[in-house]
């Protein structure tokens, strides 16, 4: 399956940060911590380059915990400031302002030599689409300032919020890049959700899921499904997933399109368990 995804007003947002970067002074960058490589956009760096970068693991809670303190230390090793966060349920939220703080700490002691004091740190906030940055601003916020969705194009366009006398955010829309350079990397975005589930063929892609599944949390997927048959193919599993979920056709036909659209949402919720999808390269 080829996964590629770019609607028109992904390019107008990428010009409209393009547009507002010389304002900001730090990028509040959010990456999902089941795919933290995937989940970024290599335009980013690009368009923020000399800005001070913090990177928030979101969804800490649906990825495996072992990998998430390895991806923590790669980033930190790659030079950005980074913080583990559910933003849903608002773990490791107290600890962004003090993150927002220490990775501006020069810029803020460079302004108060200047005398400029009291000056609130601007941040854009960036990420692909779904991974969770409107939640983030209300969670941040303490308030609704962002509009929210389990489904990729919520935030159509920028928005300023002032959180207090010390920080200000810029909401921007998700955008993803014309093109992958590695299928696995649009594979892994469809996995969490972050392209059009209707342009995707979803029996494929729960096939793939169970295939990494299989090899990497056989326990989890096991205990999740209570399978018959325990090396049975990734196709076979999935049949038995719509047999015993009921997922059937008019006329008893197993509906695999069902059961995948089932075992994504199993996956995307965390009910089968902890599970992260990339492993952090080694850095030298």
């Amino acid at each position: 399956m080829n996964y590629q995804w770019y609607p028109g007003h992904m390019m107008k947002a990428k010009r409209m940060m393009q547009e507002n970067i010389k304002l900001i002074d730090l990028v509040i960058e959010l990456v999902d911590a089941r795919i933290p490589l995937s989940s970024r956009n290599p335009d980013i760096d690009g368009l923020c380059a000399g800005k001070s970068r913090l990177i928030l693991l979101n969804k800490a809670d649906l990825a495996d915990s072992r990998w998430n303190q390895q991806w923590t230390e790669y980033f930190k090793q790659k030079g950005f400031h980074v913080l583990e966060i559910n933003a849903k349920n608002k773990t490791g939220m107290k600890g962004v302002q003090s993150a927002v703080r220490e990775a501006c700490l020069e810029k803020i002691e460079r302004n108060r030599r200047r005398g400029i004091i009291n000056r609130p740190v601007r941040a854009m906030v960036v990420g692909i689409p779904n991974v969770g940055k409107s939640t983030f601003i209300n969670a941040v916020a303490g308030r609704t300032c962002a509009k929210t969705g389990n489904k990729p194009g919520v935030t159509k366009g920028k928005q300023w919020i002032r959180l207090n006398k010390d920080l200000e955010l810029l909401d921007t829309p998700g955008i993803l890049w014309p093109k992958f350079d590695a299928q696995e990397t649009g594979r892994n975005l469809a996995f969490i959700g972050s392209m059009n589930d209707e342009i995707l063929q979803k029996t494929e892609l729960a096939v793939e899921l169970l295939t990494f599944l299989s090899m990497h949390y056989r326990e989890e997927l096991q205990a999740r499904y209570q399978f018959s048959e325990a090396g049975a193919e990734p196709l076979d599993l999935l049949t038995e997933i719509c047999e015993s979920r009921k997922c059937y056709k008019k006329g008893g036909e197993v509906d695999h399109e069902k059961g995948a659209s089932l075992l994504l949402e199993d996956f995307r919720s965390g009910r089968i368990g902890t599970i992260t999808l990339e492993r952090p390269e080694k850095t030298t």
